[in-house]
């Protein structure tokens, strides 16, 4: 399919400020639900976590269970790679104050002074949704991984996502409790246990698209949108990789292939030609965060393999 210049740059466009409001606007949402259950937010403000993304965040307290939680907006919104036919806000619910621990060999709670916590009779997650019920009524839906506030003519869709702090302490050898890799840890309903690094992806992202004069990000942008034309011209490798997979899959191509011309046709057939021609370094490529294997398998291998494939012979630019 033949795409100008102009497509490429409508494309590559971020969206608007508005945009940029109603991530704002889905932080606070859940914020003002979860007063309802005793959290505080000591009248901080909604900040980003940098000033360059839509990473929104702010932190809340219950002093009588002394517990702490850091809500900021994840994914494609926090990344500013999102596309249109992307609309939902994704926003992590993080509980901090109790947290999942990983340990080299030899080391223990004990080494660090942490002590188990009580088991509690309901989860997280269902603290959370019984806020947002008690908040948004019918609007809120239970899903696997997340609750999702559905919206209307003056509220956003937001799927919120309670999950807890994972603390890696493998590479700390100084026994300092600050000192770990930080992620997150998300029980699905069906039993399910997904390990993610959102902060690392955000800060990542920015870091890329600050080495490659922005192009990094317009990029994916472009690329995310031919993925949704590739569906609907049923193209079934569009398919079987993700947004978030191709966003990770371009972090991984070195910084020159975005900066070597500004024309989009050239910048876009560079990275184009990069994956083509470069297929086999699949397996050593992580996700956008920089710390999870992007082909974990040797079916991920070929879905990727088979979407830049297609992805060479779909674009073609319109003189």
């Amino acid at each position: 399919m033949k795409f100008s210049e102009e497509t490429l740059k409508l494309f590559a466009a971020p969206l608007s400020e508005t945009e940029e409001q109603k991530c704002k606007n889905g932080i606070g949402m859940v914020r003002d639900a979860l007063k309802g259950i005793g959290f505080s937010d000591d009248e901080q403000t909604i900040e980003k976590m940098f000033s360059d993304t839509f990473s929104y965040s702010i932190e809340m307290r219950n002093n009588a269970k002394n517990r702490k939680l850091k809500m900021f907006v994840k994914g494609s919104y926090a990344n500013n790679t999102n596309v249109r036919t992307e609309s939902d806000v994704d926003i992590a619910v993080v509980l901090e104050s109790t947290f999942k621990v990983v340990y080299r060999a030899g080391i223990t709670d004990d080494t660090y002074g942490f002590s188990n916590s009580d088991v509690s009779e309901k989860t997280f997650k269902d603290e959370v949704e019984e806020a947002l019920r008690s908040k948004f009524g019918r609007d809120v839906e239970r899903k696997n991984k997340s609750i999702k506030i559905h919206g209307n003519t003056y509220r956003v869709d937001a799927d919120s996502v309670p999950c807890m702090r994972r603390r890696d302490y493998r590479n700390d050898y100084t026994n300092q409790s600050t000192n770990y890799v930080g992620g997150i840890v998300i029980s699905s309903d069906e039993g399910e246990t997904i390990i993610n690094y959102p902060e690392q992806h955000i800060k990542n992202g920015r870091d890329k698209n600050n080495h490659t004069n922005t192009y990094y990000k317009k990029m994916v942008r472009i690329i995310k949108k031919m993925r949704y034309i590739m569906q609907e011209e049923n193209y079934e490798a569009a398919n079987n990789v993700s947004s978030f997979g191709l966003e990770s899959l371009l972090w991984n191509l070195p910084n020159e292939v975005f900066t070597k011309y500004t024309t989009y046709k050239f910048v876009l057939g560079d990275v184009i030609e990069y994956l083509w021609g470069n297929n086999s370094s699949l397996p050593s490529y992580k996700e956008a965060n920089g710390l999870k294997p992007l082909c974990s398998s040797s079916a991920d291998f070929e879905n990727y393999t088979r979407f830049i494939k297609d992805l060479y012979n779909f674009y073609e630019y319109d003189i």
